[in-house]
């Protein structure tokens, strides 16, 4: 089959998402082209990515430093610039350096690949959805702080959002071809690092502990998120957007083994499942070659005798408090759930750079919330502001002494 060369523009090259997507690349030779590689601080990853597949556009941190060592904790903060990022580093290579905005919205993308952690790719995002491109989105903020936003720019200037994380992937993948709506969500968790811990036995975990999560390899950031369930609150809101599902609608169990990624009940009460290996090239892949499904050797099999057994359980309230702040306010609205992810993000990085404690981090997200005054009609901007705010605010309330 003669198949056209797809044109893609990575976001987040050098993290883990992005690293996997290039991997995907590596399993198609001659049928993914890389555009444009765009990455944070670590130059030096940077480098070997466009010395490999030789983008014709680049974007790395401005105050990035040239070295293949990630920062200490393995996340930096990122830059508040709502958003934008503008300025870039200049590398010694033929690749031309641009803004990951401009990046976004190259005549010659096809698909850009929304990997960076955080909220820092909302600018280009957005920008991309604006050019009515395709976006492979991996990382659930941009959804948490403008879902409604984003969706509705989608729709009115010819773009789409493929969801490139697991769960919502899972969600969609299961909704293909149906033609009624779902009756009922069911979004799985791992449980993350300590679910078989209490609360109150977490105080002095440390991040290294935190970040030793039972199935996923993944970014610092969204392991910690798994750790207290924050990343499934975003995943219940980016669902209640990418589907147009109500939150009542909307559950989430405790699945051990991450082979079921999400569940889809339909009106008859039949329920569908999408399976796999907990390894992220499925979802990144899917996306990648949408509609179409192709044949990847370097993908591990399904092995249901090797797996024994699929359980499930209730999700224990009392070691995730960040999961009861998270949908409390999400179901609020307005800029609420922007200043949630802004003020998460903050805690996240207070935590992994020593600064605050592991449970620490539920009570600077609601003090954050607490002295803020929200808008019930913001406008894009206003709700990017309000993440930026929030991420700037929880930064002054406490570190630990």
């Amino acid at each position: 089959m003669d198949r056209r060369v797809k044109k893609i523009a990575i976001l987040g090259s050098t993290g883990s998402v992005g690293r996997q997507t290039l991997d995907v690349v590596r399993s198609f030779p001659g049928e993914i082209e890389v555009v444009a590689l765009c990455a944070g601080r670590n130059t030096g990853l940077l480098l070997q990515q466009v010395e490999e597949f030789r983008p014709s556009y680049y974007y790395c941190d401005p105050h990035a430093v040239n070295s293949v060592t990630p920062p200490r904790t393995g996340i930096s903060r990122p830059p508040r610039t709502n958003g934008h990022s503008t300025a870039t580093t200049t590398l010694p290579v033929q690749a031309r350096a641009l803004a990951t905005e401009e990046i976004a919205v190259l005549p010659e993308v096809d698909i850009v690949v929304a990997a960076m952690s955080g909220s820092a790719g909302m600018g280009a995002v957005l920008a991309a959805l604006k050019a009515g491109k395709t976006v492979a989105l991996a990382n659930k903020e941009p959804m948490v702080i403008a879902g409604e936003s984003l969706m509705r720019t989608a729709k009115d200037r010819g773009g789409r959002i493929l969801p490139v994380d697991s769960e919502p992937s899972a969600i969609w993948q299961c909704i293909q071809g149906e033609k009624s709506s779902p009756r009922k969500l069911f979004i799985t968790a791992s449980g993350g690092a300590f679910r078989d811990r209490t609360w109150g036995s977490l105080r002095d975990v440390t991040p290294a502990e935190a970040l030793r999560h039972p199935t996923w390899q993944m970014g610092p950031k969204i392991t910690v998120d798994s750790a207290t369930l924050m990343n499934k609150a975003f995943e219940v809101i980016e669902a209640r957007w990418l589907f147009g599902i109500p939150y009542e609608q909307i559950d989430v169990v405790v699945h051990r083994q991450s082979i079921i990624h999400s569940m889809v009940e339909f009106v008859d009460g039949s329920v569908k499942a999408q399976l796999a290996p907990p390894d992220l090239r499925y979802p990144i892949q899917y996306a990648l070659f949408y509609p179409e499904r192709r044949v990847n050797h370097t993908l591990p099999g399904f092995d249901p005798v090797k797996v024994g057994q699929l359980t499930f359980e209730a999700m224990r309230s009392s070691l995730y408090p960040c999961f009861e702040i998270a949908m409390d306010y999400a179901r609020r609205g307005g800029t609420w759930p922007a200043v949630l992810a802004g003020a998460d993000e903050a805690a996240v990085w207070m935590f992994l750079d020593g600064k605050a404690r592991f449970t620490d981090m539920p009570d600077l997200v609601t003090k954050t919330l607490s002295r803020h005054v929200p808008n019930m009609k913001p406008s894009l901007d206003d709700a990017v502001a309000a993440a930026a705010w929030a991420f700037e605010e929880t930064l002054k309330i406490r570190a630990v002494n």
